[in-house]
């Protein structure tokens, strides 16, 4: 990783915790990635139902963002880490400072990680959704706004998800990005 990249990546992190307005405990580790058994975040600030829709989607033009320009600028055929997995750290850095998760989820291609499939009943209702043409699906559910929004996969993530070989189609292919803001209810 270059140190351009590294620069915005620190950058956009912080801009999405400032705009978060929520900071955790020294030491938490939110999506349990440390070492034993995952674990729900306790947030320390709720948000009205209003202000985490308007953050989410705020949070999702960050990462889409993020992800669009490193592509642009740093993605090569002979690196390894490929943006999509890039920005899983960044999501990573984002979720111990505020609470808020986020994360990819396949929508009408193969996902490229089992990680990536739509897991809860939400996620496969989002799923449904932006495949029909919706782009973003949200609901409350268990003290969290939670958000999938529409990302389109360009010719080269085609390629990768449908299989080099194979003709991609005139079908747009999607994945999405969830986003999970605590709430008050």
């Amino acid at each position: 990783m270059t140190s351009r990249t590294l620069v915005c990546i620190v950058v956009i992190c912080a801009a999405v915790v400032l705009l978060s307005g929520v900071k955790s405990p020294a030491g938490d580790d939110p999506q349990g990635k440390k070492g034993g058994a995952k674990r729900k975040p306790e947030p320390t600030v709720r948000f009205t139902v209003e202000a985490a829709k308007e953050r989410s989607e705020l949070m999702h033009h960050i990462y889409a963002a993020t992800l669009d320009t490193m592509h642009h600028h740093y993605f090569r055929v002979n690196k390894s880490v490929l943006p999509a997995r890039a920005m899983e750290d960044v999501f990573a850095d984002v979720a111990q400072q505020t609470h808020s998760t986020a994360r990819w989820i396949s929508v009408n291609t193969k996902p490229m990680s089992v990680d990536h499939e739509p897991s809860t009943d939400f996620e496969r209702n989002a799923a449904a959704a932006i495949a029909s043409g919706k782009t973003e699906f949200g609901a409350v559910e268990d003290g969290y706004y939670r958000r999938a929004g529409m990302i389109p996969l360009s010719a080269g993530c085609v390629g990768c998800h449908t299989g080099m070989a194979t003709d991609p189609g005139k079908t747009p292919r999607f994945a999405a990005l969830v986003i999970s803001i605590p709430v008050q209810e």
